[in-house]
């Protein structure tokens, strides 16, 4: 005999940043919920994650509004040990209701019934709401070109740890954006032959006339950007919080010995060939880099601020040989080269999702993160509303309108029940719905 379904309103898969603000806002709301993670909180900061990590923004912008970061200065950068422990104290603020430890392996519409039924390690949920908050960080992307894994040591920046991690000699770190400039940085002051293949990125200035590149963003009106630049789905952006935070320079990073190369093409055997767009890739970023200066500049001179000229920052190094004279295949045996750090970003995997929102390259379908399969909600991935969608403070307002939308779509649910209650109890007759159960009606969709 089968045993009886756990029910529940709404069920939040995943509990990371998206989760745990999703969880504060329907909790505020009054909506029954329940946040489903597999691991424990914020577990891909804890897992995901190198040592030697911290947060690409500083503690004062990158977290949730109504809560700062516990020993950590406004304009320090938390490491990513602290970074966790801020959500799961954040969740114990509200006393969220979080199962850990649960993998969700299914979700589909509920046959006969309203809502989905979600299939679990643990146990079965009917719910009337999903929320997939799991995140852009899904599946580690490495490229078809990638040699075969028996030639040499491959790995994942997801699965990079420390220098120590890797084998004696060199090492290509193919990806330039965030996290492959930093481990290419580590790798090289920790003695290692690095090669860094850069692709086309935004390199904004890490601060500026004594202010951070998210200020800037912030009062130039960036982060409401809500559509992203057309070409621009597939550039990095180059921003570190290292060392207390530094203006990624891959000028500075080869004097300091990195080896830069252009966009990895194909290997062939033991030699690796390189697009000749080193060159146009730095040039790009440099371009980025500029604009927001001058921008920043005229915002100075319109609103009157008194912020302390940078002329510094305008200074570009020369161009090194490997810029000048671009590297387009290497042999990897004669260079040394043991090892590839794959910093290639990640794919979305929402095979256990079996509902109709996705389109036909399998991407979500949703509105600000309302999808067009009435029920399903996404949370938790870039440009889901606008540019700071992909920051902690952003996913905490994304939230907020989904929860605000759920509770909406309850309230409805609610009139409708309670219209029908009168109309049953009235004998069948006339359905007066809110004039005779107006009361009912407004408690029913307070709950």
């Amino acid at each position: 005999m089968e045993s009886a379904r756990e029910t529940v309103d709404t069920v939040v898969i995943g509990a990371g940043q998206a989760g745990v603000a999703m969880s504060e806002h329907l909790t505020a709301l009054g909506v029954p919920h329940l946040v489903l993670e597999r691991d424990r909180i914020a577990e891909r900061w804890r897992t995901q994650r190198w040592d030697s990590l911290v947060a690409n923004g500083p503690a004062w912008h990158d977290r949730f509004p109504n809560m700062e970061f516990a020993e950590v200065g406004p304009d320090e950068f938390p490491t990513k040990q602290q970074v966790a422990d801020y959500f799961v104290a954040y969740a114990a603020r509200f006393d969220a209701p979080i199962r850990t430890g649960v993998e969700v392996t299914r979700v589909a519409r509920n046959n006969g019934a309203p809502g989905f039924v979600v299939e679990t390690s643990d146990t079965t949920i009917e719910a009337r709401r999903v929320v997939a908050a799991t995140g852009p960080f899904q599946r580690p992307a490495i490229p078809a070109i990638a040699p075969p894994r028996d030639q040499l040591f491959q790995i994942h920046s997801s699965e990079y740890r420390n220098p120590e991690q890797l084998p004696a000699g060199g090492v290509l770190v193919v990806g330039a954006g965030s996290s492959g400039v930093q481990i290419a940085d580590e790798l090289q002051r920790a003695g290692k032959a690095v090669y860094l293949s850069v692709g086309p990125h935004d390199r904004p200035p890490r601060s500026y006339r004594g202010r951070d590149f998210v200020w800037w963003l912030g009062v130039l009106g960036k982060w409401d950007a809500e559509t992203q630049p057309l070409g621009n789905e597939h550039v990095t952006i180059a921003v570190s919080g290292a060392h207390g935070g530094r203006t990624i320079d891959f000028r500075a990073l080869a004097d300091q010995g990195v080896t830069l190369v252009g966009r990895t093409q194909a290997f062939d055997a033991d030699t690796v060939r390189f697009d000749a767009d080193l060159a146009a890739n730095l040039a790009r970023g440099d371009e980025n880099y500029f604009s927001l200066l001058d921008e920043a500049d005229a915002y100075v001179v319109e609103h009157g601020l008194d912020l302390p000229e940078e002329p510094e920052a305008r200074r570009v190094l020369p161009d090194p040989d490997c810029v000048t004279d671009p590297i387009l295949s290497l042999d990897m045996n004669t260079a040394g080269i043991t090892s590839i750090v794959w910093a290639t970003g990640f794919a979305t995997d929402y095979s256990w999702l079996e509902v109709d929102a996705f389109d036909a390259d399998g991407k979500p379908q949703h509105q600000r993160g309302i999808s067009s399969q009435p029920g399903i909600y996404f949370v938790g991935l870039p440009w889901l509303s606008r540019r700071g969608s992909s920051f902690i403070w952003g996913v905490w307002h994304d939230a907020k309108h989904i929860a605000d939308h759920i509770a909406t779509r309850r309230r409805y649910q609610a009139y409708h029940e309670a219209a029908r209650a009168s109309h049953e109890a009235s004998g069948g007759g006339s359905d007066r719905g809110g004039e005779s159960t107006g009361a009912d009606v407004r408690r029913a969709g307070a709950n």
